[in-house]
């Protein structure tokens, strides 16, 4: 059929085939941008989105929108969730990853802003994934770790390595947007069975008044030094007062000592 009717017909989007744009890396996990074709938008041009020949839903690519990578090495939860995500106001999927490698490829290729990981995949996991990215930088991307399981030994490899989230699969579709948007905020997404599992860890003591007041000034952004002359004490006292914290905490540095203090309620 001609005429406006056909124009209509071919400017019609299939119901949940939103468009996004996403880079998957190459046979070899070698991050080398992936293309998928999708339908065109009535009114928009194919690849509109700002990412050549990418897609995107409607009002999803434009400035302030999160750059998503999905990571999960089952296609049609991996396709699923980019779905959701690519159809969501103020959220562009940018890339997907099969594997740990493949991840850590396609977010050198696409900067994104948040990756959801999966942990168990072949390849190259999750958590070794997530300590790679957290080697290159402290902060970005911010890495929500969705997954199936949540046993306290995944919780506890997920965090430790860097992730700065954590949800399970089961989790609404509201539930997965809403988490993407606070962990891009740096606001932290810990399910129930996270906060029990990371509640748990044994600790050899209580941290005195002192490593307390240390720990807090860390969390602020205060530096050995500015700690020091806030404090009155030497440099090197606080560097003892910090391995004091770390031992009593159970990890290795302040980016993690903050995280579990401010998880325990101490700051």
């Amino acid at each position: 059929m001609g005429g406006a009717d056909g124009d209509r017909r071919r400017g019609r989007v299939r119901p949940g085939r939103g468009r996004r744009a996403r880079t998957r890396a190459g046979a070899g996990g070698d991050g080398r941008p992936g293309r998928r074709r999708g339908r065109g938008v009535r009114g928009r041009e194919p690849g509109g989105t700002g990412v050549p020949g990418g897609r995107g839903g409607a009002g999803v690519s434009g400035v302030g929108a999160v750059r998503v990578v999905v990571a999960d090495d089952h296609p049609i939860v991996r396709d699923g969730l980019a779905g959701i995500l690519g159809g969501e106001e103020g959220i562009e999927v940018v890339g997907e990853a099969a594997n740990g490698r493949e991840a850590v490829a396609v977010v050198r290729s696409s900067d994104p802003d948040v990756v959801l990981m999966d942990l168990r995949m072949p390849g190259g996991d999750g958590v070794e994934a997530i300590a790679e990215l957290r080697g290159a930088h402290p902060t970005r991307p911010r890495i929500l770790v969705l997954t199936t399981y949540d046993t306290d030994r995944d919780v506890r490899r997920a965090m430790t390595a860097g992730a700065d989230g954590f949800l399970l699969k089961d989790a609404r579709r509201a539930e997965l947007v809403r988490a993407v948007h606070d962990v891009a905020a740096g606001r932290p997404v810990l399910t129930a069975a996270a906060l029990a599992a990371l509640a748990g860890r044994r600790y050899e003591a209580e941290l005195t008044d002192r490593e307390v007041h240390v720990l807090r000034l860390v969390s602020e952004g205060f530096t050995n030094g500015a700690v020091a002359r806030h404090l009155g004490i030497g440099e090197a006292t606080v560097k003892t007062h910090l391995l004091h914290i770390y031992k009593k905490l159970g990890v290795g540095d302040r980016a993690a000592a903050v995280r579990v203090g401010w998880e325990r309620g101490i700051i």
